[in-house]
């Protein structure tokens, strides 16, 4: 039961399938309220997709809100031309058309380590100026009627609040023309990227700094990446490193200094609090199972009892699932492979435990990376909609090598975006404190596990290596 002088807060997540809104109170987190509406599962969506399913999604959820927060996914090109008219539907994240422009831009600039030092990243096609380069190269016209160029979360931001665009320094890390060492946009690069234009870029707002008001005077918060929410709403500590598997999978933790990996692999983001996030990303994560299950017949409840039923390292059966290209390592040619394969191993239950394993062995690259950059690993928390498989639950542990925690299952991203919101509202140095430690604690490896997860991620490394070659 809710008193009367509770504070309502709402946190949105417009990922790349649906927009979920949460409604919480500012003062412990609980949720109160939900939402969701579908949008289109593609890689070039029409921002006004969003909007729409904002609206849907918390149609009769915002009544006593006092502050919403947004939160979106990552890199997204937003563009719009000197009337606030969409210019064309939005290149989102995992639209990898711009894989060319990239490796030119990387070689333009002078190569990983110059990009590391401008911005803490190598560009790979997920970044905003790699797309804005394709743009320019491929649709000229449309690039000259360009007067500003946004991320998801900033359009949505901006169609709540009006006035000016703004950003946060998380998501504008993403971008490829912002540092965040010296948190500034490095328009010289933009401008180089964009074929000489220079579009306007939203304005950088402090963590707990509001955007604006509503037309019915609720506070927007800046906002922020989807990552960054997900980090935010789990408050991550030291030695905490979070493993996502949603659509894609992401390996982060939380650092007091700014990461630069000349390699690429990991991306030298910022977080929401003003501190960094460095991040590995791979495509492909939860899709590996729904795919490999769809192969097999078999509903997800059937496909963990077939992985959970061979055992470890699938007998020699190899799983590398580049199913939509590869983000990490750069791969977005590839296409998925299976090695080992003999008449005595050929079931189904191996392919199942295969196509597990060779999933969360992505992971376990982007953790070794992240771990490369300075960040302590004392234990996984793992989130996402695949974090609740049992067979992705016991297998974790043996590829990671390390205790594993799975959080309660939770919205995160729109839980994050909520809790920035009621920071913002605030206006106190620190944000609320929300998250009871509770989180289910996985058997930590034994010492067999852990000589078993070696020998499956050689196996892994070794299939990595032959997909560098083809």
């Amino acid at each position: 039961m809710h008193g009367n002088d509770e504070v309502l807060v709402a946190g949105v997540d417009s990922s790349t399938q649906s927009t979920k809104v949460m409604v919480c109170d500012a003062r412990t987190g609980e949720v109160v309220r939900t939402g969701r509406a579908e949008h289109p599962d593609a890689t070039e969506v029409d921002p006004r997709a969003w909007w729409d399913a904002f609206g849907s999604a918390s149609g009769g959820l915002l009544d006593g809100v006092s502050a919403i927060g947004v939160a979106g996914q990552q890199h997204g090109m937003v563009t719009v031309d000197e009337r606030g008219d969409v210019v064309r539907p939005a290149l989102l994240w995992n639209d990898t058309r711009s894989a060319k422009a990239a490796a030119d831009l990387t070689e333009e600039l002078g190569g990983g380590q110059a990009w590391a030092e401008a911005v803490g990243s190598v560009p790979v096609a997920s970044f905003t100026v790699t797309k804005l380069r394709w743009l320019a190269e491929h649709e000229p016209e449309l690039a000259d009627r360009v007067a500003r160029v946004m991320l998801p979360h900033d359009w949505l931001t901006w169609r709540l609040i009006g006035g000016e665009p703004v950003t946060d320094r998380g998501d504008a890390s993403g971008t490829g023309y912002f540092s965040p060492a010296k948190r500034a946009y490095r328009t010289d690069i933009l401008h180089r990227a964009f074929g000489g234009r220079d579009p306007a870029l939203p304005k950088v707002l402090q963590p707990a700094e509001p955007a604006g008001y509503t037309r019915d005077g609720r506070l927007v918060s800046a906002g922020t990446g989807d990552n960054m929410a997900a980090a935010f709403a789990l408050e991550a500590a030291d030695g905490d490193v979070v493993v996502s598997l949603g659509t894609s999978g992401t390996v982060f933790g939380v650092s007091e200094t700014p990461a630069a990996d000349p390699t690429g692999i990991v991306a030298g983001f910022a977080d929401a609090t003003g501190r960094f996030l460095p991040l590995a990303c791979t495509l492909n994560a939860a899709r590996v199972l729904t795919a490999t299950s769809t192969m097999l017949g078999v509903d997800l409840a059937e496909f963990d009892k077939l992985a959970l039923s061979a055992p470890p390292g699938a007998d020699g059966l190899t799983l590398l699932p580049y199913l939509d290209g590869e983000r990490t390592p750069n791969l977005p040619d590839a296409a998925g492979s299976l090695y080992g394969l003999r008449r005595a191993n050929m079931t189904a239950q191996n392919l199942a435990r295969a196509a597990v394993e060779g999933m969360l062995c992505g992971l376990a690259a982007g953790l070794e990376a992240v771990r490369a950059q300075g960040i302590t690993v004392r234990r996984v928390l793992l989130i996402g909609g695949a974090a609740q498989s049992e067979s992705v639950r016991a297998v974790a542990p043996i590829v990671f090598g390390v205790p594993v925690a799975v959080p309660p299952p939770a919205e995160h991203v729109a839980i994050g975006a909520a809790r920035q919101a009621a920071w913002a509202l605030a206006g106190t140095d620190q944000p609320p404190q929300w998250r009871a430690d509770t989180v289910s604690r996985l058997t930590e490896p034994t010492a067999e596990d852990i000589d078993e997860g070696e020998r499956i991620r050689r196996r892994h490394a070794a299939a990595r290596a032959r997909a560098h070659d083809v």
